[in-house]
């Protein structure tokens, strides 16, 4: 063979090959188009189940919300009735007042059972706007600015979410 016949027979070798290689590599870059849809999707997927995962879990703890709100001042209600009898009327009523005390100790057993806990702050804590809401301040002798002074109402939460913040009377002395 002469070189003439054998760069001709390269050439013809070329061009066959040529398309070949083309059509080779526009498959590799559409497959790898393709993995790369493939794998976004997978990712999608992958996130909306956690995301309704999270939400599901969210619903179940937190979807009682409005309900338990709605509860709260039948608590504050049968409180005060159990507060409002006089000590001299306590043994006549004595049927009257353990009814109420079972039907409370019901309410927060079942509010409890539902992860509803009261946030009972005491006369001398400190304020936290966290948990409490001042409702009012007032200089009293004998504490410090920020110390709780009174509670009117409990404050509730529900797992670790505020439900209710309990309302309190919070000292405003100055530091001497």
């Amino acid at each position: 063979m002469s070189q003439e016949e054998i760069s001709a027979e390269q050439v013809e070798l070329e061009e066959l090959e040529t398309p070949e290689v083309d059509e080779l590599e526009a498959l590799r870059a559409e497959r790898d188009e393709l993995r790369d849809k493939f794998m976004r999707a997978l990712a999608d997927a992958e996130n909306s189940r956690k995301r309704a995962e999270r939400d599901r879990r969210e619903a179940e703890m937190y979807g009682g919300s409005r309900l338990a709100r709605d509860l709260l001042p039948v608590y504050d209600n049968l409180k005060r009735a159990l507060q409002a009898v006089p000590e001299e009327n306590r043994e006549a009523s004595a049927a009257l007042i353990e009814g109420v005390e079972l039907t409370l100790r019901e309410l927060t057993n079942v509010m409890t059972k539902h992860g509803v806990t009261p946030i009972s702050p005491a006369v001398g804590d400190t304020f936290d706007p966290q948990l409490h809401q001042a409702m009012f301040e007032a200089p009293l002798p004998g504490t410090k600015a920020g110390q709780i002074i009174q509670v009117a109402t409990e404050g509730f939460l529900l797992h670790d979410r505020l439900l209710r913040p309990a309302q309190v009377g919070v000292s405003s002395n100055t530091a001497e």
